[in-house]
This record gives structure tokens, sequence and C-alpha cells, in this order.
């Protein structure tokens, strides 16, 4: 049985969803929220889900930073973004947040069943409608794409490692930068720490200075 927590703020979506979802004799939603604070005291409380499916624009916490808050807290929980917002770069922070899977609200009931299957079978998803954006851009601006997995094979570095770099550079303090991404300030030390070590720099002066001397910032 896959256990599912749902989180928008609008009663006819939530209802809908769960209805259509608890159709399927493998899928229970053992959860229901309005924002994502409401989602993150169902999980305090011990109620673990296998999947959370979240809207974007919610009031108090959006979906943005759930799933942050969610993977960094919860990170063996799956996360499906279920959203109005069909914009590429929306999806693309999403899965750099930890999300699993993306949707738009305009997608049909077999193509959801689908994502949730193959998103508990530890893939990733993105629904037809925006796998055509995303090629479309690809083709238009490639450097878009190709740029930051570039950066990544020539300096060792993930893609987090150096978005905190990159924000180190610009003089962010650890809980700046956690308070940005969306992060503990525990997870943004250890991020910190493992730059030091891949470097072998002792220091943030000299992890700065590094990182300007081989394009990873300006």
């Amino acid at each position: 049985m896959i256990n599912i927590i749902l989180a928008d703020d609008h009663d006819v979506v939530l209802t809908g969803l769960k209805l259509l979802i608890e159709s399927q004799q493998d899928m229970m939603v053992v959860g229901e929220a309005k924002d994502g604070k409401a989602v993150l005291k169902i999980l305090e409380a011990g109620n673990l889900p296998d999947l959370l499916i979240t809207d974007l624009q919610m009031p108090g916490m959006d979906g943005f930073e759930l799933v942050a808050r969610v993977k960094d807290l919860y990170p063996s929980i799956k996360i499906i973004i279920l959203s109005m917002e069909d914009d590429v770069s929306n999806i693309m922070k999403s899965f750099n947040l930890g999300a699993n899977g993306y949707l738009t609200k305009n997608v049909d009931f077999d193509e959801l069943f689908f994502c949730i299957r193959q998103i508990m079978k530890g893939l990733q998803f993105v629904c037809a409608e925006m796998t055509l954006s995303i090629l479309s851009n690809l083709q238009k601006y490639p450097a878009t794409y190709q740029e930051p997995k570039q950066i990544v094979i020539e300096s060792g570095l993930t893609e987090r490692e150096i978005e905190i770099l990159r924000l180190i550079g610009e003089g962010y303090s650890n809980v700046e930068i956690a308070n940005k991404l969306f992060l503990s300030k525990r997870t943004v030390e250890g991020h910190r720490q493992r730059l030091l070590d891949k470097t072998s720099l002792k220091n943030t002066a000299s992890l700065i200075k590094y990182a300007v001397n081989t394009g990873l910032i300006a």
C-alpha cells in the first residue's frame, strides 16, 4: 500500500485528489493539509507517508520551502509537485530542492497514477506536457542545461555544493544560506566542510579564491 499525504490550499482539489487516489487498490491518503506548516506538523507527529503530493502556491509555507524542509528532515519521503505552474524554471528548482516528480494539474488520471507508481520504484517523472517544454528549451538554449553539469564534472563538486559556494562568495553566512535554500544550519555547515575537504583548503577565504580562479563564481 502506498501511503500518501496531500497538500493544497483548495478544498475542491484535496477532495477530488483523495477520491481519485483511493479509487486505486494500492494507494491510500493518510493525511491532508492546506499549507506546508500543516504538513510538517503531521510529519512531526510521526505520521510519515511514503509519498507527499503538494502544490507550489500555498499560504504561509509554499511548496518549494516544503520540499526543501521535508527532504532535509525526512529524506526517505518521495515528493510529487502537482501545480498549475508550467514554467520550466519551476521544474528545475523543484528537482534541485529534492522533488521526485512534477505534474501540471491538467494531467489525466492515468498519468497521475503512472507517475506515483514510477516514483515509488525509485524513478523520477515529469508529465508529458512539461517534458515537451523542456525539450523545446533545450533546443533553443542548450547552454542553460549544459553549463552547470560541465562545472560539476570539471570541479568534482555537486550542484548543491556549487550553489552554496556561490552564496559563500557573495558573503552570506551559514544561517543566511540555510534560510535562503530552506535547509538546516547543520546541513549547510556539512556542505561547507565537504567543500573544504574536496578542495583541500583550510578556510573560507581560500575557498572563495579557489572558486574565483576556477570560474565557479565571478
